[in-house]
């Protein structure tokens, strides 16, 4: 029985590797049964742009209101994320058709837009704003059908149908501003299969629309808030001249299809993506690179170290040895601890609360249970288990401190606590101001921001405190060659063991075996695209780890035989040396997919890059450190010290 249950969890990996990515349901995400004419509910979660980063609630704009408005109970992640989810006046009801509905209809009287609701109107217009609504928790979603022509033949013409998350508010055309006003719903039921006697039941399983601008004049709405629309193409658009008032109709109207798709796999429409073989094609080509250079770079340090070790241990020419120089005669200053031990083993703490974080969330994510289908899952797991793993970076931090002779174990707890979350927390409430300033709902709300300082206070800074307890009063780690009281003279070194030059050169193996995993993990921040592929993850995550391993271990080694012993530091930061890539991406990303213009979407940009390539950095500098830890006393425990 304990031997079945050690396999479970690579069996569970081994499945998730090897499936196909589909969306998954854990347990509980119960789907809801739907009779004829019963009520479906259409809610307002936000209004997005690429443009200005700034998210809105839906009725930030002069939309039609309901009677009585309602927001939704949210968690941690969706208001991290700005979703202000709330109800519409938009009446549907499973399988029944609407032509044309009239929506804020005071006796077929149109709406008026004031000068300054038709100013922000316009401006949100053309800053590119997209609306998002969900239908039983599914996103709205508009097709584009894309016409691949190859052969340029018109009769071999491929129709490739891809979504666009959410509909675009509206258009310019010829320095006019239109206004989508009228909405086509078009929602996809499966029919459950039941006994002959019961009644037929639907589940939504698609939510489609297609937005059109008619202007007031071709749409002739009655009393009793129905409409005509014109046929065909010959309406012209409504126009929203943001100088002055405009009156409108909001119409929509609802058409319901049979599907094929079951419920479990409603999910693959929204998910599916135009080019899984560039990314398989990608995964595959950084695995057999990585892997590659990783077997060349053991082999050598392996065969080198053998020969070192080999002639070290000689103890018939003892006076050669010592004339030979390497990284056996930095053998009595290797272990000196370095400068600011604390500081050191407090971003080292970080860094493992960050691995272990991470780690846990995409093995999670890749089995299923944070689809994107439970909004706001991922940011809300991510942030209770960096909260809990304290405890685990305290013992980290705790330990490595006593190592480095550290005394002051309650200042080094309080630090490992601190310094990273405190950074992280000054970044995030100055660039909040900032979107305060905007009356966006991507601004956290000022309970939020008290209960995540608590949660830091009342759940992380007393885990870290007890970890740093039992890790302080753990045996340090056991160093195999005593240090000398005298430290030894360091020679001048080489041009290429300057520090900068070991970032350039450490850092762009793991970055190369990771970017293209880096663009799809853009697009889903910054272009309100989903995030699926953490089977994928899984595999980038594992090869990041070699590879920053292996390079760390190879750089300290260089960095000995060159007879420089200040490794701590060094080695942490040299480590790290991705991070200086993921910046130069994301500023290339900046300045060439994204179209960014105005300064406070820019700062909120480079505000979380920055945050971004700071955990990166914690993150791989840790693992490095790591790694080039064991191989150094590994190799001095090898060798017969005088």
């Amino acid at each position: 029985m304990a031997a079945a249950m050690d396999w479970l969890p690579w069996s569970l990996l081994l499945f998730s590797l090897t499936c196909d990515t589909r969306a998954f349901y854990v347990p509980g995400v119960a789907p809801i049964n739907f009779h004829q004419n019963d009520p479906v509910e259409i809610k307002a979660v936000k209004l997005t742009s690429s443009r200005t980063q700034l998210p809105y609630e839906y009725y930030s704009l002069p939309f039609c209101q309901p009677n009585k408005i309602t927001y939704k109970a949210e968690n941690l992640g969706e208001v991290l994320r700005g979703d202000r989810i709330v109800n519409t006046p938009f009446q549907v009801l499973m399988n029944s058709e609407k032509k044309c509905e009239v929506l804020c209809s005071q006796s077929s009287k149109p709406v008026t837009l004031t000068v300054e609701q038709s100013r922000l109107v316009a401006e949100r217009i053309t800053e590119d704003y997209y609306v998002h609504l969900i239908a039983d928790n599914l996103p709205v979603a508009t097709r584009l059908e894309l016409y691949s022509n190859r052969d340029g033949d018109d009769k071999k013409k491929e129709k490739d149908v891809q979504f666009e998350h959410g509909y675009r508010l509206g258009f310019t055309d010829v320095n006019k501003i239109y206004l989508h006003n009228h909405l086509s719903f078009i929602l996809y039921y499966h029919r459950e299969d039941l006994e002959e006697d019961q009644e037929h039941t639907y589940r939504v399983v698609r939510f489609e629309v297609i937005p059109q601008s008619i202007r007031l004049e071709d749409i002739k709405a009655d009393e009793k808030s129905s409409c005509t629309l014109p046929e065909g193409t010959s309406s012209s658009p409504q126009e929203i001249d943001p100088s002055k008032e405009n009156q409108l109709y909001f119409t929509y109207s609802v058409h319901w299809e049979e599907s094929d798709i079951k419920w479990a796999s409603r999910w693959d429409t929204y998910l599916t993506m135009s080019d899984v073989q560039i990314h398989w094609f990608s995964i595959i080509n950084s695995v057999v690179v990585v892997f590659f250079l990783s077997g060349i770079l053991s082999m050598i340090i392996i065969r080198t170290l053998r020969k070192d070790i080999a002639n070290y241990n000689k103890e018939d020419d003892i006076e050669d040895t010592m004339e030979e120089s390497g990284w056996k005669l930095v053998h009595g200053d290797v272990f000196r601890p370095p400068q600011y031990p604390m500081i050191l083993s407090s971003l080292l703490g970080s860094g493992i609360q960050l691995f272990c974080m991470i780690l846990i969330v995409i093995f999670v994510a890749m089995l299923g249970m944070l689809s994107p289908s439970s909004r706001g899952a991922l940011m809300t797991t991510a942030c209770f288990l960096f909260m809990f793993m304290g405890v685990f970076g305290g013992f980290a931090a705790g330990r490595l401190y006593r190592t480095l002779k550290g005394h002051r174990w309650k200042k080094g707890a309080f630090c490992t606590a601190t310094l990273y979350p405190g950074v992280v927390f000054g970044i995030c409430f100055v660039l909040n101001c900032f979107i305060w300033g905007k009356h966006s709902s991507g601004a956290v709300p000022f309970p939020t921001m008290v209960a995540l300082l608590c949660m830091w206070f009342g759940i992380s800074l007393p885990l870290v405190y007890l970890g740093y307890y039992f890790g302080f009063r753990k045996q340090p780690y056991d160093n195999p060659v005593r240090t000398n009281q005298i430290p030894r003279q360091i020679p001048e070194q080489r041009w290429y063991m300057n520090r900068f030059v070991g970032i350039l050169m450490a850092g762009i193996l793991p970055f190369g075996a990771m970017f293209i995993e880096l663009f799809f993990i853009f697009s889903a921040i910054w272009e309100n695209q989903f995030y699926y592929l953490f089977g994928f993850l899984f595999l980038v995550f594992i090869i990041l780890v070699v590879s920053c391993s292996q390079i760390s271990i190879v750089m300290v080694y260089f960095q000995l035989c060159a007879e420089d012993y200040r490794w701590w530091w060094r080695n942490f930061l040299v480590s790290g040396g991705s991070a200086f890539y993921v910046l130069v991406y994301a500023i290339f990303y900046f300045v060439n997919k994204l179209d960014i213009v105005e300064f406070i979407p820019s700062l909120l940009y480079f505000g979380y890059t920055a945050l971004m390539v700071l955990s990166f950095w914690l993150l791989t500098g840790t693992i490095g450190f790591y790694a080039a830890y064991m191989f150094v006393r590994k190799i001095y425990a090898a060798v017969k010290i005088d």
